[in-house]
């Protein structure tokens, strides 16, 4: 039995899929054979699964192997949250970000990550792990400040924070909210520039942390930024047993995967037989195509971690839809009034 492990994103180095592309994908893993597998999501993949059964809780991630959860522990469908509160406190009890792993002798990196205007936070990251961390976050661009001990990045993060009001977080709703509206390349790199020149201008800068001259990568290619609508998307929410997801992949942004589900005008055409990946080689169906139609909707992808997904049985979405932002109450079901169940079809390979 395949659980979904969610979104991550490899290729062209450290945690490389096979295929050497680097990109999004999700996640998998079979507790039973100890095994591992993951999914490409590239525009235009076809997508058409169904929640099975519970959702449960993946356990611990130690030395690049899944140690399952000893409890079984069902979780909540609406939680990012894949472990359950015993496999979590196991987790941060051996973690960076919790400050429980101080001794680390690896190298860090200080990083500068633009999400939007007036939305730029510092972070650290393992030298080892190069980019992956913005990536990871859905960094729209980024800028490196320096490289050092952990505790010589810490503190130059803790100085960021504390002399120039630099946050070393976002939440998810402000950092989509962004998107939806995004200045110029320039206008980005400039904003990032004055920021890093500050920040390289400060008293306390650790002595050990090696600086790095501003270079801003940006990620605009990389996820798909021009396919997000202008104004945002509708927002899925986590799915119950038996929920459906049913849609084409339009962009990819850190956790979150940009789908154009399945509706009116997008019946109109067929996407073809969809591929299985990683999903343990379960049948389906096939589904009506989305190019050029439906609604445009994001998935937090971390939400899909913990379920057994199979192949969907309708040609629509039946999880919860919300307006861009979230706010207003959940519908379950189509968005608007465009989605509509078709006829069942003929056998699909995969659900991916």
């Amino acid at each position: 039995m395949w659980r979904c492990t969610g979104p991550r994103w490899s290729g062209g180095g450290p945690g490389a899929g096979p295929e050497g592309r680097f990109g999004q994908r999700l996640g998998w893993y079979c507790a039973e054979r100890d095994a591992e597998r993951v999914s490409l999501l590239p525009p235009g993949k076809a997508l058409a699964f169904a929640a099975v059964g519970e959702r449960r809780c993946l356990g611990v991630r130690r030395a690049g192997r899944w140690l399952p959860c000893p409890y079984g522990a069902v979780l909540e469908s609406e939680g990012v949250r894949d472990q359950c509160p015993a496999c979590a406190r196991l987790d941060r009890s051996r973690s960076v970000a919790a400050d429980t792993m101080a001794d680390d002798p690896r190298p860090y990196g200080v990083y500068l990550a633009y999400f939007g205007p007036g939305l730029v936070k510092v972070g650290i990251t393992a030298a080892e792990r190069g980019a992956a961390r913005l990536v990871e976050q859905g960094a729209v661009a980024y800028a490196w400040l320096g490289r050092g001990p952990l505790m010589a990045a810490r503190r130059a993060e803790a100085v960021l924070g504390s002399a120039l009001g630099v946050p070393d977080r976002f939440a998810k709703e402000a950092k989509r909210a962004a998107r939806a509206a995004l200045p110029p390349v320039a206008e980005r790199a400039a904003e990032l520039a004055r920021l890093h020149g500050a920040a390289r201008a400060l008293a306390g800068w650790p002595e050990t942390l090696e600086p790095v001259a501003f270079a801003c990568v940006d990620h605009t290619e990389l996820f798909g930024l021009a396919r997000i609508p202008a104004g945002g998307a509708v927002e899925l929410g986590g799915p119950a047993a038996g929920a459906e997801i049913v849609g084409e992949v339009v962009a990819g942004v850190g956790a979150d995967v940009y789908l154009r589900l399945a509706g009116d005008a997008a019946e109109a055409r067929e996407a073809g037989r969809a591929s299985c990946e990683g999903c343990g080689g379960l049948g389906g169906r096939e589904v009506g195509g989305v190019h050029g139609g439906g609604v445009v909707a994001v998935l937090d992808g971390r939400l899909l971690s913990g379920w057994v997904l199979g192949p969907a049985r309708g040609r629509v979405t039946t999880v919860p839809v919300r307006p861009a932002g979230g706010s207003g109450s959940a519908e379950r079901g189509r968005p608007g009034e465009r989605g509509k169940r078709g006829e069942p079809g003929e056998g699909q390979e995969g659900l991916f």
